[in-house]
């Protein structure tokens, strides 16, 4: 064969190696969406709307950084600027979106606005990541398009840990508190599963001046709680808590307990942030040992008890509405029981006017961990004890119109 011939040949298979090399590389760069969102909203719900990515909480462990910035706009509404910033393979991707709300729309009409426009800026991430041969796009008639069937592997396990601590210092000319809480908590969801544990620390010291006397409260106060619930069905759940509490206010040197419980909701779970109905019945066993004898001459003693907790909420264009009543006793003694109703309900009665109603009552008959003794001047003044009470009630109401322009997107935040 020719020389020449022997040339091009090897020209052209050196060119297809380096297409070849190319394209191999471009595949091994393409990784999936880990997507860091810093934002005064719900992240909640946003992550269970836009489940194709991984969300997570470390901003260094992203490639998709979005900074959700509100501020107040002419038309009593809020303006939201959406700062997407590609990190490593995606660094040359980067943009900004902004929506606008007006003062007459919903919380839920919100946070469906905000997390479409949320999808709208992630798409291009997404058209360059391991993803885009997975995308499966369904245009519904209005437009909107749908991104089903992705896998996201998490290295976490979907475990989540925080740890927390505050403190706190008042003081006036005849008071002074100081009060500081430290806890660790951990969390796994998953769809079947949810673990969680609690430990919390909380120690308060106030002091009260009054006609030259000093009044001192101590109060202190920890807890370690843990749950296990498992996932039979859309509806039907089962799970044990337990736990134990040394709490000084209460008047309990130790508290265990342990619950198993049942629930069913009415509707799928996957609705939960939407609608739900839930009812739970919970039946276990508790031990208190006390640091004072109570008022039934009693210094320690174990219970069984039961409860049926209902629970009712909608987040709806029109509004939300929440509602739960709870009830327990004792499984010795029926007349020991507490019932708690709590209810709040939010209306956009029409555009511009909404009302807003909440209160709360409940019927207390199990205080069986009260010392025994009156109570001094010090437990009235700074709480230091808790008081026996019947019951106790509260209500609220309100009422908003507004009105204007509801197209006035301008920011302005000069004086």
């Amino acid at each position: 064969m020719p020389l020449y011939y022997c040339r091009r040949i090897t020209l052209v298979l050196f060119c297809f190696f380096l297409v070849v090399t190319s394209l191999q590389s471009q595949e091994i760069e393409k990784e999936p969406v880990r997507l860091f969102i810093e934002c005064n909203c719900e992240k909640t719900y946003i992550r269970q709307e836009i489940g194709y990515v991984s969300h997570v909480r470390d901003q260094s462990q992203a490639n998709v950084q979005l900074f959700i910035f509100d501020i107040a706009n002419g038309s009593g509404g809020r303006t939201y600027s959406l700062d997407f910033k590609g990190i490593g393979v995606y660094k040359d991707i980067f943009g900004e979106l902004s929506y606008d709300t007006t003062p007459t729309m919903t919380s839920d009409e919100v946070r469906k606005g905000l997390v479409a426009k949320i999808k709208s800026g992630l798409l291009r991430f997404i058209l360059e990541s391991n993803m885009a041969d997975k995308i499966t796009y369904t245009i519904n008639t209005d437009g909107t398009g749908t991104i089903l069937d992705i896998d996201i592997e998490d290295p976490w396990n979907n475990w989540l840990f925080e740890v927390y601590g505050e403190a706190t210092l008042a003081k006036e000319t005849s008071r002074k508190e100081f009060e500081y809480e430290i806890g660790f908590e951990s969390d796994r969801v998953t769809e079947k599963w949810r673990i969680r544990a609690d430990l919390e620390m909380n120690q308060a010291r106030s002091e009260f001046k009054q006609d030259g006397e000093t009044y001192t409260s101590d109060r202190l106060r920890y807890s370690g709680d843990a749950s296990i619930v498992r996932s039979l069905s859309d509806h039907w759940s089962v799970g044990i808590f337990g736990g134990a509490t040394h709490n000084t206010f209460t008047n309990l040197n130790f508290r265990g307990y342990l619950n198993p419980a049942l629930e069913y909701n009415i509707f799928s779970y996957r609705e939960v942030l939407r609608r739900e109905i839930v009812f739970a019945y919970r039946i276990g066993y508790f031990y208190n040992d006390y640091i004072d004898t109570t008022v039934f001459g009693v210094e320690e003693e174990g219970v069984f008890n039961h409860s049926l907790d209902v629970q009712l909420r909608y987040r709806q264009p029109w509004g939300n509405i929440y509602y739960r009543l709870r009830g327990s006793t004792f499984l010795e003694d029926f007349k020991k029981n507490r019932i708690q109703l709590f209810g709040r309900l939010s209306i956009r009665v029409f555009k511009g006017l909404a009302v807003t109603f909440s209160g709360n009552f409940e019927l207390i008959r199990d205080q069986i961990n009260l010392a025994a003794g009156d109570a001094s001047i010090e437990d009235v003044l700074l709480q230091q004890k808790q008081i026996a009470t019947d019951y106790e009630l509260g209500f609220r109401v309100g009422i908003s119109y507004t009105f204007g322009s509801a197209f006035n997107n301008i920011i302005n935040t000069r004086l």
